[in-house]
């Protein structure tokens, strides 16, 4: 069936963090961090049905909203969006020089995520059961991922005590410094465990030193499970092997943008855990293969989902798919309004009914128009 239109939406809703606002992250952004952005896309088709997409996101929307306005969605109008492989190919070979990377990319992910909630909405089937999940209701297992707090201990120990309480597995810093990693630790139970993304910030000979130190504290409640993307650069995987090697689990993979380089990763031995992300590295179709591709290599795969529309709805349905579930990564904040009715930070569970197609992403258009960045249209 034909796309007749995209609507390109930026909303950005206000949240608390529950503890010291800081910037995005240090050497981006210094100004406080108070409204979490979503930028979604809505394909139309001539007989009226719609789909829903999410691409990555925050700081960098207005990149990828300027590449989608401009230059991806235009191409897809006019379009046949019941042959989705031949369809996305295409576009990925008609734009891979504006990047396989970054805002391109970003782009290309919301639309094949909004053509797959078209695919199984014609086919009546929630997502999940698309790509091979279970017939029922699935229920998802989310983690609580804490803002960063710039160090502060006391609001780090009391919403990882808070999400513990709360029922949630793992919680996840976003901190930087050993007093900040051991409050968590601390304050957690043992049998909750705390993972540590520190985005990209050390030498390879930096991390090693903190993964020694991190090692070496595994009899405080079991330690760590993971550090996150210790290395800059993030594609050094190399140098992530050499971090490995000291005994601490490594993460990554949210900054990874394909196939090709996942596979590059794994053959590297630079990860125990992969993470993709379904708003960065080409949406549904892309993500749903690097699980397979993780399980061969024994690796455990955890994705990133620091996001709240269309895209993380993605995610979930595409843990709820695997024959061994993960846990679905979900900010630990408190939105003025909860944007939809599949999330809700401070749930340990979510339910994806086997009753809604799709994504089952019931938009709301007064929540949204009341937190409206920008809109455009495609036609």
């Amino acid at each position: 069936m034909t796309i007749i239109s995209i609507e390109i939406l930026r909303v950005g809703v206000p949240f608390d963090t529950g503890g010291p606002r800081q910037g995005m992250r240090p050497g981006l952004n210094t100004n406080p961090w108070v409204v979490n952005e979503s930028l979604m896309v809505r394909i139309e088709t001539a007989d009226g049905l719609e789909g829903w997409g999410e691409g990555f996101g925050h700081f960098s929307n207005p990149g990828t909203e300027a590449m989608l306005k401009d230059l991806i969605a235009p191409w897809f109008i006019g379009r046949d969006e019941t042959d989705l492989e031949a369809l996305m190919d295409g576009a990925h070979k008609s734009f891979f020089g504006f990047g396989r990377h970054g805002p391109c990319m970003y782009a290309l992910s919301a639309l094949d995520t909004a053509l797959w909630d078209l695919r199984a909405k014609r086919a009546g089937k929630p997502l999940y059961q698309m790509l091979g999940g279970p017939a029922g209701d699935v229920s998802v297992t989310r983690y609580a991922s804490l803002m960063r707090y710039g160090g502060d201990t006391d609001a780090v120990a009391r919403n990882t005590d808070r999400a513990a309480g709360l029922g949630f597995p793992m919680v996840k810093l976003h901190e930087r410094d050993m007093p900040a990693f051991m409050a968590a630790r601390e304050a957690a139970p043992e049998g909750v465990a705390i993972t540590l993304d520190v985005n990209c910030p050390w030498t390879v000979e930096e991390a090693c030193g903190v993964a020694r130190e991190l090692k070496e504290r595994e009899h405080v409640k079991g330690g760590f499970l993971w550090l996150e993307e210790p290395v800059w650069p993030p594609e050094d995987f190399v140098g992530l092997a050499r971090v490995r090697r000291e005994g601490t689990g490594i993460s990554g993979g949210e900054n990874v943008a394909s196939l090709t380089e996942f596979a590059h990763a794994i053959q590297s031995g630079a990860f125990d855990i992969i993470q993709p992300s379904v708003a960065k590295m080409g949406g549904v179709s892309t993500m749903k293969e690097v699980f397979p591709m993780g399980r061969a290599a024994g690796l455990r795969v955890v994705p990133h989902s620091f996001y709240w529309g269309p895209g993380y709805v993605a995610t979930a349905h595409i843990i709820a798919a695997q024959p061994e579930p993960e846990w679905l990564e979900t900010a630990f904040i408190e939105y003025e309004e909860n944007p939809h009715d599949l999330i809700d930070p401070f749930d340990p569970k979510m339910t994806l009914s086997a009753d809604r197609p799709g994504l089952g992403f019931n938009a709301d258009e007064n929540l949204f128009d009341r937190y409206l960045i920008s809109r455009n249209v495609i036609s």
